[in-house]
């Protein structure tokens, strides 16, 4: 028969005397750890060393757990300020977006209310203006410049007649068809105006130059005394452009010429103004009618 499993101590010398100092260590450590309470409650002082000793050793730890603590703490927040941040950026493009076309609608506004003060301004018609057309065409890549006038002699247009917009003089009329006519633009080589400067009036010739710009050259002045900036206005002499029109601004100043820039662009310009001769030619002097000559009398 086999023995049982389970064995009382008292078989086992070994057995008994461990059951014996695990009592005996219980029951000291008891008595070493109320010991210490009262040493602790009564002398708390003694104890400081250890206490600092125990500190050092366990900061580090203690820091280390609450850093961990603190970062699982605010995973629920940075998740929220994750989303929170992508929405809000959402919200901002969509809003920069949308001022982005409003300020395009603004600047179209803009360039709108622009062109229609100059067509006021063109409507403004003094009493040379002969009519009010549109400039339908230009040449801008020949050494030659012409534009198309959609008027002709059925409205009054006729050879040699000016030609302006509302930011100064364009060219001059050079043929007249029935309802369409050529205009000799002011930056054509074949294009000579008399002008002066606005400032103080001092004469000069601006002719063109084929390539969109301006010659100037002062009349009476052997030096050129033009700088950049000067505004160059007709002058009226020839009798063809009336006075005070602007036609060109200096850009650039040399020895013995200046260039300039034409104070309107033809391709820009919409309605132009078809202006009378400054001094039209006199009319011819009146012939004396014809007398009879006295047929003599037959004898």
């Amino acid at each position: 028969m086999a023995p049982p499993r389970t064995r009382r101590p008292g078989f086992s010398r070994r057995a008994q005397y461990g059951l014996f100092f695990s009592y005996v260590a219980a029951i000291g450590l008891l008595l070493i750890g109320a010991a210490l309470v009262l040493i602790s409650r009564y002398n708390p002082h003694l104890f400081a060393p250890a206490r600092s000793a125990i500190a050092e050793v366990t900061t580090p730890v203690s820091s280390g757990l609450d850093w961990v603590r603190r970062a699982i703490g605010t995973v629920p927040d940075e998740i929220g300020s994750f989303f929170g941040v992508r929405s809000e950026n959402a919200r901002l493009k969509r809003q920069i977006e949308a001022e982005r076309a409003a300020l395009q609608r603004a600047l179209g506004m803009e360039r709108e209310n622009q062109r229609l003060r100059a067509l006021l301004k063109v409507r403004d018609a003094t009493p040379e203006t002969i009519i009010v057309a549109r400039l339908v065409s230009s040449s801008a890549a020949s050494t030659r410049r012409y534009a198309t006038l959609n008027a002709g002699s059925w409205q009054r247009v006729e050879r040699g007649q000016p030609v302006r917009d509302a930011a100064g003089l364009i060219g001059q009329v050079i043929e007249a068809g029935p309802n369409a006519a050529r205009v000799l633009l002011v930056t054509d080589p074949e294009s000579t105006i008399p002008v002066r400067r606005a400032s103080d009036g001092l004469p000069a010739i601006i002719t063109g130059r084929g390539d969109g710009t301006l010659d100037v050259r002062a009349a009476n002045a052997a030096a050129n005394p033009f700088r950049p900036g000067d505004l160059m206005v007709t002058s009226g002499t020839g009798g063809v452009f009336p006075p005070n029109i602007p036609i060109g601004r200096i850009t650039e100043s040399g020895r013995d010429n200046a260039t300039a820039a034409p104070t309107s662009n033809p391709d820009m310009a919409d309605f132009v103004m078809v202006l009378r001769i400054f001094l039209p030619e006199p009319a011819p002097p009146p012939q004396p009618f014809p007398t009879a000559t006295p047929k003599p009398k037959a004898k």
